[in-house]
């Protein structure tokens, strides 16, 4: 296992920037937390726009995350290192999707997407165990997504 780069290469090679999150999975503590955290800001761009848009370019992100991830694994030696938090930004960009207006549903899918990342719920469990690579590392972070998304929505159904 290849130690965590410093600011210098990071910069230096935009696929391992994207990958740990503009920095964020070098927190030393919770770095998927951190990297949820960094995803919020670019919550806030994708939003406004219309939910078609939103939706290309979540997947774009998940198809360019396996990418990304796969790539990061490989620099660092370990394929699903903490460091590497690209699957937290589509996982909750998916578990935001179409949420209501207002910091309240934003903080109640952020809080549901760690949830589910952090316990591991079926499916999500045995895609982490199963499946490997670029694709595993991204694909247990949007069923995470996934679950919180429809607990989101049920919610709002419910209080609507």
């Amino acid at each position: 296992m290849r130690s965590l780069p410093g600011w210098r290469a990071l910069l230096a090679d935009p696929r391992l920037f994207c990958a740990l999150g503009f920095g964020s999975g070098l927190a030393p503590k919770a770095p998927g937390t951190f990297g949820t955290l960094m995803a919020l800001p670019l919550f806030l761009i994708l939003q406004p726009l219309p939910a078609w848009v939103y939706a290309g370019v979540v997947l774009a992100a998940f198809f360019l995350g396996i990418y990304l991830c796969g790539y990061a694994g490989r620099w660092l030696g370990v394929s699903d290192h903490g460091a590497i938090v690209w699957d937290e930004f589509v996982g909750l960009w998916i578990a935001l999707f179409l949420v209501p207006q207002g910091w309240a549903w934003l903080v109640y899918g952020f809080l549901l997407f760690r949830l589910f990342d952090v316990l591991k719920p079926w499916p999500i469990d045995w895609a982490d165990k199963q499946v490997k690579g670029g694709l595993g590392v991204m694909l247990d972070d949007v069923l995470a997504g996934v679950m919180a998304w429809f607990v989101v929505q049920a919610t709002a159904q419910v209080l609507a």
